[in-house]
């Protein structure tokens, strides 16, 4: 299995952290030398680790942005 490349251009956010202290982010996130994706997933403290996530666009995060306007929370 090839090894993944990442490199963390900007964390932008917590969005909440576990008592082993994982964070759960956003960030942009540039995978395997490609141009950088905004990325919510889990990582551990030192950021070697990761769980599994979603990678959006700019385009994606704008709509997703849009549909969380529209909730009634």
């Amino acid at each position: 299995m090839a090894e993944i490349k990442f490199e963390i251009k900007e964390t932008i956010g917590v969005l909440a952290e576990s008592s082993k202290g994982w964070t759960k982010e956003l960030s942009l996130v540039s995978w395997n030398d490609k141009d950088p994706k905004y990325d919510i997933r889990e990582w551990s403290p030192d950021h070697a680790k990761m769980g599994k996530g979603v990678t959006l666009t700019k385009n994606e995060l704008k709509k997703l942005k849009d549909l969380i306007e529209g909730l009634n929370l």
